[in-house]
């Protein structure tokens, strides 16, 4: 009965954040770039609090003198834009240490309609793979949900949906661009120009857009909303 109560409640709250999200979203009509090259003006530390309930340091990032964000991935918690965006194309560059760990793990989040859920430091939302060999791959976060079929074995801890095609990423040293387009309640992910994933019926279909820091270091750039194609 527990179960069913807190996954009663889980929905709930996804239901209305749905449909609080979709009322301020707007599809993006030009260009927005989401890092100022100054500070974190825009976006949100969230994750979750300590045992004790003591609040829990932000992370500890940086610019260069070319507007590259450098973040250490530390506390493991998520940077959410404070706006919501509906039907854009959002462009991103990144990029791992050329010593970068076989775990390097980051990603992009989608849609973020509410969390961090059921103690984990991760919200409902669609996250992007973006971890050292697996960029492309789509993962529904909590109770978060798409019409395509998993890849991942049923009942699995990380329910996922494979890339499409074969690894496109380059070597750690090396810049990515991942572009992502969101239409409606479909999502359509390409990683250096290889088109790696394609969903649809997507629950949330709007939200804040985040990004995932998971304990490894990593930098970023060119973090651009557009319209959508």
């Amino acid at each position: 009965m527990r179960n069913f109560s807190e996954r009663a409640a889980g929905y709930f709250c996804l239901i209305l954040a749905v449909c609080s999200t979709s009322v301020s979203a707007q599809p993006r009509a030009k260009p927005l770039n989401l890092l100022n090259g100054r500070d974190l003006a825009g976006w949100e530390f969230i994750t979750v609090p300590t045992a004790a309930g003591a609040p829990v340091a932000p992370p500890t990032w940086s610019y260069k003198d070319t507007g590259v964000l450098s973040l250490i991935g530390k506390p493991v918690s998520y940077l959410a834009t404070t706006d919501s965006h509906g039907d854009y194309r959002l462009h991103v560059e990144w990029r791992w240490p050329t010593d970068a760990a076989p775990n390097s793990n980051s990603g992009i989040l989608l849609h973020i309609a509410s969390g961090p859920t059921n103690d984990s430091p991760w919200p409902v939302c669609l996250q992007v793979q973006l971890k050292l060999g697996r960029a492309g791959d789509l993962l529904p976060m909590s109770t978060a949900k798409f019409a395509e079929p998993l890849t991942s074995a049923p009942g699995a801890k990380n329910p996922q949906r494979d890339r499409l095609n074969a690894n496109s990423e380059r070597a750690p040293g090396e810049w990515n661009s991942c572009d992502i387009v969101c239409r409606g309640d479909a999502i359509d992910v390409t990683i250096n120009g290889v088109l790696q994933n394609r969903i649809t019926g997507c629950v949330p279909a709007v939200g804040r857009i985040g990004l995932q820091l998971e304990g490894t270091p990593f930098e970023l750039r060119n973090l651009r909303l557009l319209p959508p194609k």
